[in-house]
This record gives C-alpha cells, structure tokens and sequence, in this order.
C-alpha cells in the first residue's frame, strides 16, 4: 500500500510548483496585542537570502492582523530586491504558526469590528496567494504546531521542510469554523479522500506523514534544523535546484510506521467518499460495528465533537476545490470565512472558541445543534456571492499565476 505514497513523493519532486517539491487555531490568548509588529516577525540577513521569523512563541506564534501585514510587506519587498536570491520562514519557540488568533478575531466581533476581522482575512488570503506565486525559491521550516492557517501560509511554498516536531492538522471544524487559507485547495488534492477525513476529524499527521502524502517536500531532525539553516545561510544563489540539494543533503528519507493513519487509506475512502457527513458517519458506524475498529469509533467521536454547520459547511468547501484553482478557493473561503463571523446563520465559531479555548469547559452549544437540523439554505448561504455592497477578494491573477 506504500508503494501509492512513496510513488506520489517520486511525482511531486518532478514537478514544477505549488504543492510539486512535494507538498489552528492557537489555544492561547493573544498576549502580544500592543506590541510592535516588528517584534511579532523578526528578520535576519544572510548572505543572499532573508529569513522571517514568527515571533509569539508564548501564543505558538498564532497569526495576528499586525502579523500577516507585515509578512506580505516583506515578502513583497524582498522580491523586489535583487540583492536576495531567496527566502525562508520558521517560528520561535516550539512551533511553526498555530494559526489564525482566533480568541482576538471573536473579541473584534464581540466589540463590533468587523471591518477589522474582514482585513485580517483579506490580507492573509493575499499573502497566500503571494506564496504560491513567488518568483524566488523560498522555504519554511514546520518544526513543531504547523495548524490551520498556520499550514495555509507554508504549503503554497516551494520548500516546506517537516521535522520529528511538527505536528499538522485542521482541527477548524471542532471550534465551529472550517479549513482556509487555501486549505480547501491543497486537502482535496491529498490521495484519495484522506483531505475529507482530516477536515472533519481534525486528526493530526506527524511530519513522517506529511512526507509521504506530499504536504511537505523535505524531512529532517529537529536536530538538524541549525546546520540546515547555517548552509542555507552562507548560500550565494537564487536557483532552486542548488536550494533542494542542500535541503537534501541535510534530509532523511523515511516511511511512516506501522500505526499511521495512511494505512488505513482504504478505509478512509470506503467511508469518506460518501456525498454527505451523515453518509460518511454511518459508514464509520457500519465500519466499526462489521470490523471492531477502535480507529472507526475515535473518527466517529471526533465528528461528534465538531459544530455541525461547520461539518456540512467543511465537506462541501472541499469537495469545490478539487475543481477550483488555487486563486478560486481562497475567494470561495473568503466568503465563507465573512459568513461565519457575521453570525447571520450561527455564532458557532465564537461559541466554539469559547467552549475550547476560552472557559474550557469543552461543551459548546452548536446552532444548529445536530446534523439533521442543518438546512441546505443554511450551507448554501456561505458560498454565495458577497452583493453589491460587500466586495469580493481580489487577487492578482492577471499578474501572478500559481505553479498549478
């Protein structure tokens, strides 16, 4: 059954681009508010290249407004500078990005700004697409939490390097939002249907994983990682095949175990395949109750666990993009991600991040409450156009085209 993975790394590295060198939210609270921005992203100099480093690493380096501006105004400059060959991307501390600070996006709504929130999102859909269309090599390093929009802002890239630390997942769905920042892109061109299964789930992959299903393109120790970027340093070069050898002498080539979940690939499409979430769980149910399988019923559990708009809201966003570019799923998430904070349908996604990361007392009270109860008007309403009065997001397609 490896032989489909290992057969997809081999593909990737052929190919040329977005998701081709193979291919969360934070539970803490926003402790950097006043901050100043420069301090949030931190830059160093090397001989021919630039590295921007997240820096809360007390909020897991969880994405800010302050944050996601100023990583789009560097990345713009520096390809500009043709002094720099190159670029690269890590976080302090001990993870990558978290993802979007979500527990400050619900106190801008709580206080009525939503123009503020809606900015956020802009700017951080923008910086998206400049990753996937960045016409110099550049490398993010996902050692440690690499989750939700935290993944989103790395895996566009040209080189993403996974660790024995990094720890991957979309778990949106459990705090009543649902996978963006190009998520919907890059899940559903994951092998057979294991991008359902970890958006509904919310289940985590290890960096091993992440190798063998083509999220990342390199893997090394987190033990490593300072000779990598010690190399990388001292490069005079914008080429990338002289970046991917270097990136590959410091690498390991690996498999996942024995008890990974890419084993149960065949599984994972017999149930997930299903057009609807009520059809995918009574699969794992059947599953489970013909085979005995402690893993069916965790799956189950974790569905469970979700806001029920958001699962329904989740499935269809994937299934639309494995049809859609790149450029078109980020303008459908934009979209979505502006009707779930207008709480015109549900206040699931405040309620979540209350229930979870807030008072913690991990017992939401979804609106809708069940899956049954979740209309299709009601799913309907977060992919339809913005009207009039409401712009859609614009981005440079005409100018910049993603390596698809």
């Amino acid at each position: 059954m490896m032989q489909r993975f290992k057969g997809l790394i081999k593909l990737k590295q052929a190919r040329n681009g977005l998701l081709s060198y193979q291919r969360n939210f934070s539970a803490l609270p926003y402790d950097a508010q006043y901050d100043d921005p420069q301090d949030q992203v931190l830059v160093e100099g090397r001989a021919k290249s630039r590295a921007a480093i997240l820096n809360r690493p007390a909020s897991r380096n969880a994405l800010t407004i302050p944050m996601v501006a100023r990583l789009k105004r560097l990345y713009e400059s520096w390809e500009e500078n043709h002094d720099i060959g190159f670029v690269l991307m890590k976080g302090s501390g001990k993870a990558f990005c978290s993802g979007s600070d979500v527990i400050s996006l619900c106190e801008l709504l709580n206080e009525g700004k939503m123009e503020e929130c809606k900015t956020y999102f802009q700017t951080l859909y923008k910086f998206v697409y400049l990753q996937a269309t960045y016409l110099k090599p550049n490398v993010a390093i996902l050692d440690g939490f690499t989750m939700g929009s935290g993944a989103g802002i790395a895996v566009p890239g040209m080189f993403r390097v996974a660790t024995n630390k990094t720890v991957f997942a979309h778990p949106e769905a459990q705090i009543g939002f649902h996978p963006d920042a190009g998520a919907s892109f890059y899940l559903s061109r994951l092998p057979g249907y294991l991008g359902e299964y970890l958006a509904l789930t919310g289940d985590k992959l290890n960096g091993v994983e992440m190798i063998a299903c083509g999220l990342a393109s390199h893997y090394a120790l987190h033990e490593r990682l300072d000779l990598i970027e010690e190399r990388l340093g001292k490069l005079i070069t914008d080429e990338a095949t002289v970046i991917e050898t270097s990136l590959a002498q410091y690498g390991d080539l690996v498999y996942p175990d024995k008890t990974s979940v890419l084993y149960k690939i065949e599984t994972i499409d017999k149930c997930f395949s299903h057009d609807t979430v009520e059809e995918i769980v009574d699969a794992l149910e059947n599953e489970a109750a013909n085979s005995y399988n402690e893993w069916c019923k965790n799956a189950i559990s974790k569905i469970k666990e979700a806001s029920p708009l958001s699962l329904k809201v989740t499935l269809h966003s994937i299934r639309e993009g494995r049809f859609q570019s790149l450029d078109q799923c980020l303008a459908r998430e934009y979209r979505m991600s502006l009707a779930g904070m207008s709480k015109r349908v549900s206040n699931d996604f405040c309620e979540g991040v209350r229930a979870r990361l807030v008072d913690k007392d991990f017992a939401p009270k979804w609106d809708p409450p069940s899956l049954e109860e979740v209309s299709k008007d009601m799913v309907d309403s977060y992919f339809s156009p913005l009207g009039e009065l409401e712009p859609e997001l614009e981005l440079p397609t005409a100018l910049r085209e993603p390596y698809i």
